[in-house]
């Protein structure tokens, strides 16, 4: 298993993803008002397609809408609560960029055919020049593998995503997530967490996190 591995969709992936981020409501959570959300479960099965067309080789299949929950231990900010989202929509889980990056994760992970993934699709906008991007700070998700995609930003600096060793080490990786790169983490065995964005009017990040359980 890799602790870490860095990853990049297409210039056309990019932006079959970007204007699905425009209409990501607002929920009535702690976050709710500046990390705009959609959350859904999903399985992913391997297609058999010809070799050229790699954006075809993963069938994704929206599955039952459920709440996100993780316990106070992983998340001291908003653990312990049933979190309810709305679906991301099947334009967007059926677009080439969500195929790229669910075939990458899938593969990398060497899941098999039915593996759940849980996909976060997220925009983080600023408020008085500054959004946290990630609120509860350090911390694991409580899976097995977990991947950050970046997608679009706009008038912002920070939002860089670190990782740590231990949940009290410095950081041994700041790396900035935008135009499709993607990193996949060992959830088990790192930490990590996200720089705040920074604007001198409003501004915006967008992001995919995609969570699994082995």
């Amino acid at each position: 298993m890799k602790l870490v591995e860095l990853n990049q969709i297409s210039k056309e992936g990019v932006k079959s993803l970007q204007q699905s981020f425009n209409n990501l409501p607002e929920t009535s959570h702690k976050d709710g008002k500046y990390r705009l959300r959609r959350y859904s479960v999903v399985e992913l099965r391997h297609q058999i397609k010809p070799c050229w067309n790699a954006t075809a080789e993963v069938e994704i299949t929206h599955l039952s809408r459920r709440n996100f929950i993780q316990s106070e231990d992983l998340n001291e900010f908003q653990g312990g609560m049933s979190r309810s989202f709305e679906g991301i929509k099947d334009t967007t889980l059926q677009s080439v960029g969500m195929k790229e990056a669910c075939l990458l994760f899938k593969q990398s992970n060497g899941f098999v055919d039915g593996q759940e993934v849980e996909i976060h699709q997220i925009r983080v906008v600023t408020q008085r020049g500054m959004a946290e991007v990630s609120p509860e700070g350090v911390h694991q998700d409580g899976f097995d593998h977990i991947a950050m995609l970046g997608i679009n930003s706009g008038n912002t600096a920070g939002g860089e995503l670190m990782v740590y060793d231990s949940p009290k080490s410095e950081a041994f990786m700041i790396y900035n997530l935008n135009n499709g790169k993607m990193v996949m983490l060992d959830d088990k065995k790192l930490w990590h967490n996200a720089k705040p964005l920074i604007s001198p009017n409003q501004g915006y990040a967008d992001f995919l996190i995609f969570c699994a359980k082995v």
